[in-house]
């Protein structure tokens, strides 16, 4: 009876979160408070419902953003993005060795925390031939940060008095995962989610030469290295907005639903973090996660305030 019941629950609030009724931190803390009450019932296929949805919403909120801008996005967010890449992957090797985590583990943490959470650990685990129990680990404290982040960033956006530009900018090099960085500028503002959603996915791109780094790094060779190719599909949706080739009414509509598919997406998030995983992990990968992603949020704030 309790099981049929968890999982009532579980597609009520899937159903809430999809319908527009709450928003992007709403649905995060339910998935997340879920877990606490119930375990997910449907953990695998949410595992694997989070990585379709998220680039399926992102490639439709391609349908309200135009060419001119994405471009002028894109370039104001390439030294920053160069430049915290290229200190946080440093850091992150320094801070491994000074606190003697296991390299591999502290790679797959550097690496998310630098480019774009899961997705970047997802890509680089198989290449440098990390076992399961790093990626795992890995992957919980990335996530737990990534929670803290979407709750915590915009009311500090907000506190410091951000532009639109300067938030868009922020989350999307601070945070870690795409899908927390578009939740986040999605509470702040319109424009503040077409440059964060711009500057992540061409952040995203990174991926590639980092796998080749890594490869060096790690002396693996012959691993495949996973390329994101539905920013093709993105770039083709703002293509299709900017020339006009479907009404407003349909692009309108689209992007709508891809919001709310995003909120649905962040409910899934929180209700896959374990508590129990994350006890498991220990202090020290923590505590390295902790300071690198400390170091990107100072950093990038600076470099953009300034």
């Amino acid at each position: 009876m309790k099981d049929i019941t968890s999982k009532i629950i579980y597609i009520i609030i899937g159903i809430t979160a999809v319908s527009g009724v709450i928003n992007s931190p709403t649905a995060l803390l339910l998935g997340f408070v879920y877990t606490l009450v119930f375990s997910n019932p449907f953990k695998v296929y949410s595992h694997k419902a989070i990585q379709y949805f998220l680039k399926i919403a992102v490639v439709g909120l391609g349908f309200g953003m135009f060419i001119k801008e994405t471009l002028a996005a894109g370039k104001a967010g390439f030294s920053l993005t160069f430049f915290s890449i290229l200190l946080t992957i440093s850091l992150g090797l320094l801070l491994s060795r000074a606190l003697k985590i296991d390299l591999k583990l502290g790679h797959l943490i550097t690496s998310g925390t630098s480019i774009c959470g899961g997705s970047a650990i997802a890509a680089i685990s198989p290449v440098i031939r990390a076992n399961g129990k790093s990626i795992s680990i890995a992957l919980g404290v990335v996530f737990l940060l990534n929670s803290i982040a979407l709750l915590v960033f915009p009311s500090i956006g907000h506190l410091l008095h951000l532009t639109q530009e300067q938030f868009g900018l922020w989350c999307a090099v601070a945070i870690h995962d795409t899908s927390s960085v578009v939740g986040a500028a999605l509470e702040y503002g319109e424009e503040a989610l077409s440059i964060a959603t711009t500057v992540k996915l061409s952040r995203t791109l990174w991926i590639i030469p980092l796998s080749i780094f890594s490869m060096f790094i790690f002396k693996t060779k012959g691993e495949k290295i996973k390329i994101p190719y539905f920013i093709i599909l993105f770039i083709l949706a703002i293509a299709i907005n900017s020339y006009h080739i479907l009404p407003t009414s349909a692009t309108n509509m689209i992007v709508l639903c891809s919001k709310r598919l995003l909120v649905l997406t962040l409910f899934l998030v929180g209700s896959t973090i374990s508590i129990k995983d994350l006890r498991s992990t220990g202090i020290k990968p923590m505590l390295l996660a902790i300071c690198l992603w400390v170091f990107i949020s100072t950093f990038s704030l600076l470099y953009i305030t300034h």
